[in-house]
């Protein structure tokens, strides 16, 4: 899939990146290069390759599940701006 350098303008408007017009070929490039990729991997047959935790199959290293650190929410919300119920109030930004 190539994608036009209109497509690659309406991408970047949509992300809200501002692209240099002669950069606009390059960006072209590389993001069509990307969309083969992710096609030639749709592409591949994983029916019957098992699910793994780590590419390597390795075995995690897990630390013991315990508090390592004290509460100290009363020293924290006694410096914030509104704290109601133990809770952080904060400004509503969609309406």
């Amino acid at each position: 899939m190539s994608l036009t350098a209109d497509e690659v303008k309406k991408i970047a408007h949509l992300a809200r990146l501002g692209i240099d017009e002669q950069d606009v070929p390059h960006y072209a490039e590389d993001l069509s290069g990307m969309l083969e990729l992710m096609a030639a991997m749709g592409a591949v047959d994983s029916a019957n390759v098992p699910p793994m935790a780590h590419p390597l199959d390795l075995q995690q290293r897990l630390r013991n599940d315990r508090v390592t650190e004290r509460n100290e929410r009363e020293k924290f919300q006694a410096i914030a701006p509104q704290v109601e119920a133990g809770l952080y109030l904060v400004p509503k930004v969609i309406e």
